[in-house]
């Protein structure tokens, strides 16, 4: 059976010659009846249509790869480009064509993927920005409205509403400062600034800085037994500091009553050092991990309302190591606890 589907242009041209050549021979052998003629002609005009049809196939098709590699490239070409391409480099082939265009429909399809997800994460970031806003405000205007509807003059509740007015202001007031520094960190406009330091001490120094409120749940913090040799680390050092406080902090917040935090220093080659901090507080689902470093998302949205935070700490941490050119990472399990680790640079 005759096959049609790879034909390529050399196959048409000799197809277009050679039913050419057999109706002219055809077509000779009948007026004179001379085979020498017949023969001669077959050959003249089998070579003169194989050679018009074939220049003509190759000429159509190359405008039309032309065409199709301008949108998928989506450039022009200079004079000497279009100059250099027509006659130097080889032309391609139609399988190389196909390969291509191909090709740039995955990338595509990838994009679109990619533009939908973005899009996803954008309707959920507005839909939490917007709740983590309303839930401070609102409960701001109850408590006003409450005690300017009268409440302001009974000594058993004024203070305890401006009280709670106030804690709310402050609450709002860290949203806006944290979405203002993640703007920053997301726009590339943070500057570092390198120095050396000892990571032990900038970790001994976040442990007391929050040490009442592991005192409150009872919580021991420690250095890693066999990690209390000073390693000098080349990074931003209030970044950095900032870094580790976020973790404690969170460590503590959902850590257990009478548990404990332990940090720890590796060398994990010759220029980088991998710290982490672990708990042994409630964990977090293995679902959740790919996604706790993103704005606002949070692994028990009631539970980690009421624990307090803007949900925002962990996306300025990952960008903060990020900016250092580090990566941070997190492992945990439900019931055993959490680690956070990250890297950064030896001393220079």
């Amino acid at each position: 059976m005759f096959e049609t589907k790879n034909l390529t242009p050399l196959h048409i041209s000799s197809i277009i010659g050679s039913v050419a050549a057999s109706t002219a021979g055809i077509f000779v052998i009948f007026m004179t009846g001379s085979f020498s003629y017949m023969l001669l002609t077959l050959i003249i005009i089998f070579i003169l249509s194989f050679s018009v049809s074939k220049f003509f196939i190759e000429k159509f098709i190359n405008r039309k790869i032309k065409l199709i590699y301008k949108f998928i490239h989506q450039t022009k070409a200079s004079k000497r480009e279009e100059f250099f391409t027509k006659t130097i480099l080889p032309s391609k082939t139609l399988d190389e064509v196909g390969e291509e265009v191909f090709k740039w429909a995955d990338q595509r399809k990838e994009k679109m993927e990619m533009l939908e997800r973005n899009e996803e994460f954008r309707k959920e970031f507005l839909q939490n920005l917007s709740h983590e806003f309303k839930t401070p405000a609102f409960a701001i205007l109850g408590y006003l409205e409450t005690l300017i509807a009268g409440a302001i003059d009974n000594p058993d509740v004024n203070k305890k509403f401006l009280n709670n007015a106030f804690r709310n202001t402050e609450r709002l007031i860290n949203l806006i400062s944290d979405l203002d520094e993640i703007t920053k960190l997301e726009s590339g406009k943070l500057e570092l600034h390198y120095q050396n330091f000892v990571i032990q001490d900038l970790i001994i120094e976040a442990y007391e800085s929050l040490s009442l409120k592991a005192e409150e749940k009872n919580i021991h913090c420690s250095i890693k037994k066999g990690c209390e040799v000073p390693v000098l680390v080349h990074a931003d050092k209030e970044k950095i500091r900032q870094v580790i406080a976020n973790l404690i902090e969170n460590a503590i917040k959902y850590g257990n009553k009478d548990g404990k935090i332990e940090a720890s220093v590796y060398k994990t080659d010759d220029k980088n050092y991998l710290i982490e901090i672990t708990d042994d507080g409630i964990g977090i689902a293995e679902e959740h991990l790919p996604r706790i470093f993103e704005r606002f998302y949070r692994t028990d949205y009631g539970r980690s309302r009421n624990i307090g935070g803007t949900g925002l700490g962990l996306a300025i941490c990952k960008h903060i190591i990020e900016a250092h050119g580090q990566i941070i990472h997190a492992r945990s399990k439900p019931g055993i606890g959490s680690t956070f680790g990250f890297t950064l640079r030896k001393n220079i």
